[in-house]
């Protein structure tokens, strides 16, 4: 492997790096940008929990006006719920069917999952770095001894 194909190689992994830190800093943001949307005009219920699963929880709710509302996307934050399990979330009353989380919980638990990806991801990043410096190195050295 010549050096231009090793450092282009290298770059390519770097930038795969980058890619995986701006996801995570994408749902950092995120989550907190529909927080904000709730907090700006929040309505809170009581929920049924109808579906529920280590990464989703579907819930029905009333609103004021009397309509059973089912978001979309179901909770943020859905950790540690159940099926039948009766809870108050917090939802954005302008959009009552598309944001909502359980009450009392909020972005910062959304830092430590979007940390550990990053983490992972450079982790990943820095042992093919060093896979590829090493193959490159034995390429060359083995070039010099023929």
């Amino acid at each position: 492997m010549t050096t231009t194909v090793q450092r282009r190689v290298q770059l390519t992994i770097a930038a795969l790096g980058v890619v995986v830190t701006l996801i995570g800093a994408v749902i950092i943001a995120g989550a907190y940008r529909n927080d904000a949307k709730i907090d700006a005009n929040r309505a809170t219920a009581v929920a049924e929990v109808i579906a529920a699963d280590r990464l989703h929880a579907a819930v029905n709710f009333v609103t004021p006006d009397g309509v059973l509302r089912n978001p979309k996307l179901g909770l943020l934050y859905p950790t540690q719920l159940s099926t039948g399990q009766r809870i108050l979330v917090d939802y954005d009353a302008s959009d009552p069917d598309t944001l909502a989380r359980p009450a009392g919980r909020g972005a910062s638990l959304s830092v430590a999952p979007a940390l550990s990806v990053i983490g992972a991801g450079w982790i990943i990043v820095i042992v093919l770095m060093v896979g590829v410096a090493e193959i490159g190195r034995r390429s060359r050295r083995s070039k010099l001894d023929a």
